[in-house]
């Protein structure tokens, strides 16, 4: 039976005019207008009066790219208004949902019926669109990212039409535009494959980088979702591993969950990322203690809850997608590198993983993944680390993520793409005149 819900759909326009600026703070748009469409059908009279214009056209969600994917100095295409779950269809496993609705949102309606996504990021501030169409995943041995769960799409095209997508109608359009990067047009709605609500087991524990390296291959095959960070100036490493579970549910309590999560991983993180900015001679010792203050716990609830949690920190990210096999090769030469530096690195070192899917530009297309995720407090100095990183990561084939710092052209990710053609060609079909096109996305997919 499918049911339908409005959630969060209510609210005003939203600013016409104005600056965009995203949630790092380093990537500024100057649009022209700005509209904040309610449905597909002012979308699309927003999209085709743009056009009469000679406007070009992006939409944003929550800005929690890196890179200016979203800007553009024509029309900027607001979210706020397109928000909401649509349906629920318990018998078919799918929920639909405006472009514009938040993670969050989704993710609580969801528990409200029973029902969760099979595998989510680490947070959930994003649109649902934004997050499918940059390629924002989590960590799995078998599922992964937010666009490979979607089933079906609504796309508004260059010229206002509307095209329903899915592996039956317009079958070629929706391989790719689930993971689209807004060159094909903007999304007015998805639908996401969904199942009954389980509850996962965290099981969060400290672990020298030697030995995470050394059984990273066992501790991947072993649980369901396996990540890990990596403490850099020491050799210590924080894992964690997510299971399901037949259950209780056992959350952290009020007390140990605040003191965890939003005492040491946000308060105390940023009091130490401002001195390390102000001495940074003093990160190196700052990370030792850090790193000791370690302690392992356990819990089980359902999986928003574990998968996802707080980000106040603000920094920048780069974040490269390796072949598997590649991993621990790449991660001892980052650890190398950094020993042998005078990069002062405040931000642990994130590693994920994905299995093998087939969508055109996604960054784990046709082969099994490892991502590592290289991070800086905002306002510190990043270009020299993340250029030295990045030189790793490109010499084991790796691919940006289309949402994170990085200085790789369409030349370059035509060679580690064996799809780039594919999406490139019915780009040059839906988007002849280039209306969804800015600056970052001619130097990524050519022109």
């Amino acid at each position: 039976m499918a049911v339908s819900s409005a959630v969060g759909g209510s609210g005003g326009r939203g600013p016409a005019t104005g600056p965009w600026r995203n949630w790092a703070g380093n990537v500024t748009a100057r649009p022209t207008r700005s509209v904040a469409p309610a449905s597909t059908e002012e979308l699309a009279a927003a999209i085709r009066t743009a056009a009469s214009d000679g406007l070009t056209v992006k939409a944003v969600g929550t800005g929690h790219s890196f890179t200016p994917v979203a800007a553009t100095e024509g029309l900027l295409i607001r979210p706020e208004r397109l928000t909401g779950v649509r349906t629920v269809d318990r018998e078919a496993g799918t929920v639909t949902v405006a472009a514009g609705t938040p993670l969050k949102h989704l993710n609580a309606t969801l528990a409200s019926y029973g029902l969760s996504l099979t595998n989510m990021g680490d947070i959930m501030e994003q649109t649902v669109s934004g997050a499918a169409a940059t390629g924002t995943h989590g960590t799995g041995r078998d599922s992964a990212s937010v666009a490979a769960q979607v089933t079906a799409l609504e796309l508004v095209t260059a010229d206002g039409s509307v095209l329903t997508c899915s592996a039956d109608e317009n079958p070629e359009v929706f391989t790719a535009a689930r993971l689209g990067l807004g060159a094909l047009g903007v999304i007015s709605e998805l639908t996401f494959a969904v199942e009954p609500e389980f509850l996962l087991t965290a099981r969060e524990e400290p672990m020298p980088f030697d030995e995470v390296t050394d059984r990273f291959d066992e501790l991947v095959a072993e649980n369901e979702h396996f990540e890990f960070y990596w403490f850099p100036h020491t050799g210590s490493c924080n894992t964690k591993r997510n299971n399901r579970s037949q259950g209780p549910a056992a959350p952290p309590g009020k007390v140990s969950g605040w003191i965890e999560d939003e005492l040491l991983s946000n308060g105390v993180f940023q009091l130490a990322c401002t001195v390390g900015r102000a001495v940074p001679a003093a990160i190196p010792g700052i990370a030792k203690i850090s790193s000791r203050a370690l302690s392992a716990r356990t819990y089980t609830d359902i999986p928003y809850k574990v998968f996802t949690s707080p980000r106040r920190v603000r920094f920048l990210e780069m974040e490269y997608a390796l072949p598997r096999a590649a991993a621990v090769a790449a991660l001892g030469e980052l650890k190398a590198l950094v020993e042998r530096s005078d990069f002062k690195v405040s931000f642990p070192v994130e590693v994920r993983t994905a299995p093998a899917d087939d969508l055109p530009l996604s960054t784990a297309s046709g082969r099994d993944t490892v991502y590592v995720a290289v991070h800086m407090y905002r306002g510190t100095p990043h270009q020299a680390y993340f250029a030295a990183a990045e030189r790793i990561m490109t010499a084991h084939e790796g691919r940006p993520h289309w949402g994170k710092l990085h200085t790789r052209d369409a030349a370059y990710l035509a060679e580690v793409y064996p799809r780039f053609g594919e999406f490139t060609a019915l780009r040059d079909r839906l988007d002849p005149e280039r209306r969804f096109a800015n600056p970052y996305l001619r130097r990524v997919l050519g022109d």
